[in-house]
């Protein structure tokens, strides 16, 4: 096993992430056991909607008394970030067959959208996206299942700060990208948005602001050409 994670980057970025997803993934159980939902409504969760981010929010809504409606439109809203990351990856990682690419949508995480983009060969695309896939969603719902039983004693993953391994595997994979200047004004300008939203939105929406960046990247109509 360590020979395979020393000569293969991509498991071993894998793994990593994991052992990170993991932890979360204990809190995630202990927290939802904690506001009263039964064990077999939490594995339920992150078997059917496998979010973290979204199921964090459900959880915190359903606490403050929230109505299912409302928890259902929340999760839609936060999740709404996954169509540009459907657009930004393609079909051809997903794979050929419908079955295979309803599987890999719904394996669709921050994550593994963002291993796939940092390799430059498509058959190591694949690769990576159905590992990342693969491997979130069997650690995510082994261990939101064991916090779920374990208890509250678990507490919150940024007691531990493994909850910044997520935003900074994310950051370790981009930054590679951010060769052209037009992907360096985009970056800057997303980031900017999202940290000026950050304080007067709900938790993931300023992210969907931040796409409004993407404009910087269309093209600029040549005026002596539409004078023509």
């Amino acid at each position: 096993m360590r020979s395979i994670l020393r000569t293969d980057p991509i498991a071993r970025d894998v793994t990593a992430l994991c052992a990170a997803g993991v932890v979360v993934g204990l809190s995630f159980g202990a927290i939802a056991s904690a506001a009263g939902l039964p064990l077999s409504q939490i594995i339920a969760m992150s078997l059917v909607v496998y979010a973290g981010g979204a199921q964090f929010l459900a959880v915190g809504l359903a606490g403050a008394g929230a109505t299912a409606l409302a928890i259902v439109l929340a999760g839609l809203l936060l999740n709404a970030r996954h169509l540009p990351f459907g657009l930004a990856i393609g079909s051809q990682p997903l794979g050929d067959t419908r079955t295979a690419r309803l599987l890999g949508s719904h394996l669709m995480t921050d994550e593994s959208v963002a291993f796939a983009l940092a390799q430059d060969d498509p058959a190591r695309r694949r690769r990576a996206y159905w590992m990342t896939g693969i491997g979130l969603f069997v650690t995510w719902n082994i261990a939101s299942a064991v916090g779920a039983v374990a208890g509250s004693a678990l507490g919150d993953p940024a007691t531990f700060g493994i909850d910044a391994a997520f935003p900074a595997a994310l950051l370790a994979l981009t930054l590679p990208s951010l060769k052209d200047k037009v992907a360096v004004k985009v970056a800057l300008a997303g980031a900017a948005l999202a940290l000026l939203t950050t304080p007067f939105l709900p938790a993931g929406l300023p992210v969907l602001v931040a796409l409004v960046a993407l404009a910087l990247a269309l093209p600029v109509p040549n005026k002596k050409k539409a004078e023509r």
